[in-house]
């Protein structure tokens, strides 16, 4: 008989929360916190989302992707989660960009990367300052039509190098291309801008279970291996509210409100169902483009063995210039190495390299299971080749190697279409305006610009999480809030 992963759940909470991605994780504590009951459900065998990890034998750790985030992840993770938590984030100092245009080392702070913009590709300071200024002044709530590739020509006219200087990194941080709004670049680079780049020491599973003890500790119901199959959703007073789930075997639990950390399409048309909205809104999030998603290449480098520091994150690229095109293809050239040294799992003494490639989901998905393989099989090879440009005698020292691609994606957080980073810019309105469409039912998640990375999922976890309180405030004192 299969084992009963709802057993000791009870029948209704205040908050039932879908999906542990780092956006469902920070709400249920913010909102457990607060003094609300509780229960976060996740259809893996791992917490985390896309911040999560896998083991393998030789004692492998790999966390699944390239991570870095701003530096007001500390601020975040102080205020939101713990100051332990807060207290184990470290600034990666080399980041290289290596490619047929440039090869730049930066600690990618402002200071520095003001620096390479002078003096390596000799533009005027104030002509930086100045972009540098527009960036921080940009806002959600301008409208401004400009596409980053238009606002590139206009600041740096004629320089395809600095576009791509500036581009590269953006792209793998959250798809976007110079078509996109220059909005969806301003905001994720000038949290960047500041000082530096930075990442959790001790690796995701250590991020994970101290933020799961913290949950707990909060009263929290975790449970894992359970599938949300819907949203339960009645009719009450001529309108149509979310009041639970229909999880696991079909097991119903009743809640006052949802927080949905899946991606914001699955959220609508998979789990509630687009007949429970008007036809309008409907349009709207059909409408909503699918962002791009990525391949992995895992290298475990065997114990005892160990390799020189080159870059703790590393941006390669054969392509003579910058293009969306050839980054997302099936055969790019383009990958950035996130290399794992002994002190980013302290005590460890260990060595890994995770290689990063932006893809598409519909190259994987057509192909058939043998063509599937053998892609895969490419995929680790070339990447092992342009890693030995960098470590020629690496090959000799792994003794683990993989490949994950958009198919792995989908496979192991349900994402439509496999993205790893969620929607473009018009997800973030449908987002955002959920609840009012359908009350009971909201949604934190990886849309437009509020999605860059950690910081972005952790912050938007935290904005969703303050609006189910209120939610819940005007469901207990209807007479404070007579038109809630």
């Amino acid at each position: 008989m299969a084992y009963d992963w709802l057993k000791g759940v009870a029948d209704e909470y205040d908050v039932i929360v879908i999906g542990s991605g780092l956006g469902g994780l920070t709400g249920a504590n913010v909102l457990a916190k607060a003094g609300h009951k509780v229960l976060l459900l996740e259809h893996h065998y791992q917490f985390g989302g896309l911040a999560t990890w896998f083991t393998r034998k030789g004692g492998h750790i790999f966390d699944i992707s390239l991570h870095g985030f701003p530096s007001g992840m500390i601020k975040s993770c102080r205020r939101y989660w713990t100051k332990e938590i807060a207290d184990s984030i470290h600034q990666l100092k080399d980041v290289r960009f290596v490619n047929p245009q440039m090869d730049v080392w930066t600690t990618f702070t402002r200071e520095d990367y003001t620096r390479v913009l002078v003096e390596q590709f000799k533009l005027p300071r104030e002509q930086v300052e100045t972009f540098y200024d527009h960036l921080r002044a940009m806002n959600y709530y301008d409208n401004n039509p400009e596409t980053t590739g238009q606002m590139f020509e206009r600041f740096f006219p004629g320089r395809p190098d600095v576009h791509r200087l500036l581009m590269e990194p953006i792209s793998y941080a959250n798809g976007s291309t110079f078509d996109d709004p220059a909005i969806t670049f301003g905001i994720v680079f000038s949290n960047f801008m500041g000082s530096g780049v930075f990442t959790f020491q001790g690796g995701s599973d250590l991020l994970i279970k101290k933020m799961t003890t913290e949950l707990k500790k909060n009263g929290v119901e975790l449970r894992k291996h359970v599938m949300v199959e819907r949203i339960l959703i009645e009719e009450r007073d001529g309108r149509k509210v979310a009041c639970g789930v229909v999880a696991g075997n079909g097991r119903v639990i009743r809640a006052k409100a949802i927080l949905s950390n899946a991606n914001i399409k699955n959220t609508i048309f998979r789990l509630a169902g687009a007949e429970h909205f008007d036809p309008e809104f409907v349009k709207q999030a059909e409408a909503v483009r699918i962002n791009t998603s990525s391949c992995q290449v895992y290298f475990g480098i065997r114990k005892g063995e160990s390799i020189p520091h080159i870059g703790d994150l590393v941006f390669t690229s054969d392509a003579p210039t910058y293009s969306p095109e050839e980054l997302t293809s099936l055969h790019t050239t383009s990958r950035t190495f996130s290399v794992y040294y002994p002190d980013t799992r302290p005590g460890s003494d260990r060595y890994t390299v995770v290689a990063s490639l932006n893809g598409r989901y519909p190259h994987w998905k057509e192909l058939t299971d043998e063509e599937y393989e053998k892609h895969k099989a490419r995929l680790i090879e070339e990447s092992l080749v342009a890693l030995e440009k960098y470590i020629p005698d690496v090959r000799a020292k792994i003794d683990w190697m993989e490949a994950a691609t958009p198919r792995t994606i989908e496979r192991y957080t349900t994402h439509m279409a496999g993205t790893s980073f969620g929607t473009k810019f018009e997800g973030l309105p449908v987002s955002m305006n959920l609840s009012e469409k359908l009350p009971g039912l909201f949604h934190a998640g990886s849309v437009g610009i509020i999605m860059s990375g950690w910081l972005g999922t952790i912050n938007y976890g935290v904005i969703t999480a303050n609006k189910i309180d209120k939610h819940l405030f005007a469901l207990k004192h209807p007479a404070a809030h007579p038109a809630a």
